[in-house]
Formats: C-alpha cells, structure tokens, sequence
C-alpha cells in the first residue's frame, strides 16, 4: 500500500511530517524489544499502542510545567494535518508523563533518567484497534518529508520480517526491602491519624516502596504480555526514558479523557481482597459497599473530583457506587461524567485533577506537604499521570499505581492506602501488600 502523506507543518524551524499506512500485522512485542529509547507502550480496551525514538521531545519542570508542557505540545501540533483516509487512532501522539509531586522531583535513583515532565513525539508507532493495523512515522526538520516515507518503508519492512516468542517466565525474586518496615509504619499511620482527628487533614494517601533484587534480566515487554492476559480490563502501560529504567505498570484508574467537550473519570477507593470462592467473593463484595470507612473514603475523592470538573464543565453526572473486581483487590468506584463549556485542552483537565484525593488527600495542600514529610523515598512518577495527547487537545491519562521502576536486576514498586480518622494500620498495610500482587506476580 501506497503511504499516507501528512502535510508539512512549520513551528518555527522545526518541521512536523507524519506518514502511515495500513498493516497486516503488528507483533508488537517485538517491535517494544528492538534497542531504542524513548520509547512507550499503551494499551486500553481494544486499542494498544507501541512507540519508539524521538522526532520531538517536550519537557518541563516547576510551577507552570502543565502549562508549559500544554504550550509545547500545542507548538509543535500547531498547524499540523495529516490525510483524511489515516484514521485518528494512527495519527501522530505524544506519549509520556509527569512526576507526583512539583519541584523537588530530582531523578535520583531509581527514577534517573525521569524528569518532572517529559513527553515525546515517536519517530515509529503501530496502532492496534480492534482488528486493525497502522504504522506511522513522524519526523522533523528540513529534511523531514523524505525522513519519515524512508522511515515508514525501513519499518514497513522490517515488521514484516519480525517473529514473536513465547513470553519468558517470571525471573524470579532474590532479596526484598521494604520501606517503611512494618513497624514504622504503624507510626505513620497513627501520625496520620491524629491529624485527621485534630482537623488538619481529612484524608492522606500514604505510600510505601519495595525493592525486589531480580535472579534474572527483566523482559517489561514480557510482563506487559502477561499483564495483558491477566488485566485486561486496566490501562497497561509502559515508558522508558531516553536514560535510566523503565515505568510501568497496570492500573485501574483512569485520571482523565477527554474527546470533543466530553470529560470522563471516576472516582475508585476502598479496598477488600477477592475471594477463594464466588460466595465469598461476593461476600467481600457487600462487606466493602457496606463498610462505613471504605465509604466515606470513596465519597471524599467522588466529591472532590467533582469539585475540580465543576469550573469547566456544564454538567457533571455521578453515577452510582459499584464495586470495581480485578484479579487480587475489589475496589468501590463511581463512574464520573462531565460536558465541558467550552472546548479544554486535555493537559488543562490533568492538571486540575492531579493529584486526586485517591492519591493524595484532602486538602490537597496539607496532604502534600505530610506526603513530603512522611515518606522517606521518591514517589517519582509513581501514582501520577500517565498517557497521551493529540494534534485535537484530546487524550487520556491514567494514574500511574500498580506500578513498578526497573531495570535489569532491579525493581522498585509502589503501593499506597487512603488514611482517614478510622484506619487501623495493620489493616491499611494488609491493603498495600494485595496492592504489590498485580506487579509482583509477574517477578517472583
């Protein structure tokens, strides 16, 4: 097939070309396996997405870096068209992230090499949705038009040649050390607590980290395999920098979508296990959507999202409370609707929401700077946005939890649970373990 010809688009000195056309498959793990950074991996319903290498790149730090990343997406979109015949899931996106907290994110280990805002334009992405399949190639410069056909006949071709294996087994796990110990965390929880119970805070998200010495190399692109058969339902997702490890993970949260004027989100809180049986499975069910503590928890960030839609949107709808199941936890959530007044860019909407009271607490402010003051590592890009972004403003972005930082011998994960005045600390640290599960199965 003939490829599709994007126009040319100057910003400034920098020109934006996008070529694509139609495939007949796409081994897609293969293609995440081949030696390039960045590079990036999306996959939600029926649409997966694998990018690699840098036409553009938009980075940003500080107190206006949702801003400035929005002004450098916008910039380099700024004109740019692409043919009528390449369907909107293959057209060119930027992919990427931010870090949780503002400022004092330094990339140390085992974030270096992840910025506090960082997102790229691919040189390559393949496209899955549904039964389809695109390539698509961007690049920039004067010579850009001639760089991306060549480019989309180089990767043409060598999918084409590409074979996908078997998934490799778990490596296996052969040291863990946690952060806090148990122990501390007892003490952090009761601080918490007795915040809440003063008045100073409603509401904290406290984190923990485990890091897993591994017995053999990780594949990621072999546990986004198996993630994929395991959590389908979830975002499954995946970022390698152009240094240092590599983010991902499989979360079920959504932070935020936006198409058109419409806004989708939700609020999911509250935790319980999945039984050893359907009868106690749906018995755990119940237990959560009666459980005074795991309700109150779940409505104080269904509130609070709506209060930050509520300066952009005519309407916003809340649906009822339902219980979300995954594979090892059980989740209240409560699907959120909105229609927006006029039309928003989908960063505007990220940085209104983030950080959600499912991640960080109420008020935002107190629960920070207690956050800050609490735990003792990075969250990094931990429990923060994660996603994409197009020529249209439109995009989707998901809360970066049921997560991991790795390299080859080495994992970092992250887990966290809301604390309000009625937590019990062993109880809150038994949630963060069944949190770890969905990433730790797929190491140890």
């Amino acid at each position: 097939m003939e490829p599709l010809r994007g126009d040319e688009t100057t910003v400034g000195e920098t020109t934006v070309v996008a070529r694509g056309c139609r495939l007949e498959r796409a081994p897609v793990r293969a293609f995440l396996e081949t030696d390039a950074r960045p590079r990036f991996y999306w996959a939600a319903g029926t649409e997966s997405i694998a990018a690699r290498g840098s036409a553009a790149t938009v980075t940003a730090d500080g107190e206006s870096r949702f801003a400035d990343v929005r002004t450098g997406v916008e910039a380099l979109f700024e004109g740019c068209s692409v043919p009528d015949d390449l369907p909107s899931a293959a057209r060119p996106r930027l992919f990427g992230g931010f870090a949780f907290h503002n400022g004092d994110h330094d990339g140390a280990s085992p974030w270096t090499g992840f910025p506090s805002a960082a997102f790229f334009l691919p040189e390559v992405q393949v496209t899955v949705r549904d039964d389809d399949a695109w390539l698509t190639t961007a690049a920039t410069g004067p010579d850009a038009a001639r760089a991306a056909a060549d480019r989309l006949d180089e990767w043409r071709d060598r999918l084409a040649a590409f074979s996908e294996r078997d998934p490799a087994g778990p490596p296996g796990i052969t040291n863990r050390e946690r952060t806090p110990t148990q122990a501390g965390w007892r003490d952090q929880v009761g601080a918490a607590v007795e915040s809440v119970a003063r008045g100073d805070l409603r509401k904290v998200v406290l984190a923990q980290s485990l890091r897993v010495a591994l017995a053999a190399d990780l594949s990621v692109p072999d546990v986004m395999e198996r993630l994929s058969q395991t959590y389908p339902d979830c975002y499954r997702f995946m970022l390698s920098p152009e240094a240092g490890g590599t983010f991902f993970g499989a979360t079920p949260e959504r932070l935020v979508s936006v198409r058109g004027r419409t806004v989708r989100t939700e609020a999911l809180a509250g935790s319980t296990g999945r039984g050893d049986t359907p009868a106690e499975d749906e018995w755990l069910a119940a237990e959560l959507l009666d459980n005074e503590k795991d309700r109150h928890e779940q409505k104080l960030v269904a509130d609070a999202i709506r209060d930050q839609l509520e300066p952009f949107a005519t309407t916003v709808r809340i649906g009822d409370r339902t219980v979300r199941r995954l594979a090892t936890v059980q989740h209240l959530r409560t699907s959120i609707t909105a229609e927006l007044g006029s039309d928003e860019h989908v960063l505007s909407l990220v940085e209104a929401l983030h950080p959600t009271p499912a991640v960080g607490g109420l008020p935002p402010d107190a629960a920070l700077r207690t956050i800050r003051e609490t735990e003792a590592f990075d969250r990094g890009w931990y429990a923060a946005p994660i996603g994409w972004v197009d020529a249209a403003g439109n995009g989707t972005f998901a809360v970066g939890i049921r997560s991991a930082v790795a390299t080859d011998r080495e994992a970092t994960l992250f887990a966290g649970a809301g604390i309000v005045e009625d937590s019990d600390p062993d109880r809150e640290w038994d949630e963060v373990q069944l949190k770890y599960r969905p990433i730790l199965d797929e190491l140890e």
